[in-house]
């Protein structure tokens, strides 16, 4: 049936899998840059960026907006797993906002300086925060298991 609430669901799941599904990508972008060439690793940050901006960071406001007619519409609000699939959505957003973009364009910067220097291996500075980044890219994606479960299974429902 065509119903305002079905749009709706479509474009949640939509948005879920175009936006957010982009990001588990890099997971396997970044070590195959770093295996490949170090020359590599300027583009995936700046791909992550874009990624981030241009696909993740709408997504996630069509995931928080839909989400909250869906939940006023089926009477859901006051429900635990609605509030815990929200606050992975703003805890996402301000990873994205406040951590993921920011350090991709500093690692971007520090990746062309030490390659513009004759470097044909990155510092273990530079590998380090790269580490760090992935670990905290990993945590990023349980959470959105994470609140696809929740959705799913409903807890406390």
């Amino acid at each position: 049936m065509f119903t305002l609430y079905n749009i709706s669901l479509w474009l949640h799941i939509s948005a879920a899998v175009v936006g957010l599904g982009a990001t588990f990508a890099l997971s396997i972008g970044y070590p195959l840059a770093l295996k490949l060439d170090a020359h590599y690793m300027p583009f995936v940050h700046h791909l992550s960026m874009n990624i981030n901006r241009k696909l993740a960071s709408p997504a996630l406001l069509i995931l928080i907006a839909t989400g909250i007619y869906q939940a006023l519409d089926s009477d859901t609000m006051d429900e635990p797993w609605v509030g815990g699939t929200f606050l992975i959505a703003l805890i996402l957003g301000g990873l994205q906002g406040s951590y993921f973009v920011p350090t991709d364009k500093k690692l971007a910067k520090m990746a062309e300086e030490e390659l513009a220097g004759g470097a044909t291996k990155l510092s273990d500075d530079y590998l380090g925060r790269v580490q760090k980044e992935g670990t905290i890219g990993a945590v990023s994606g349980f959470l959105i298991v994470l609140a696809v479960f929740l959705m799913t299974v409903k807890p406390g429902s």
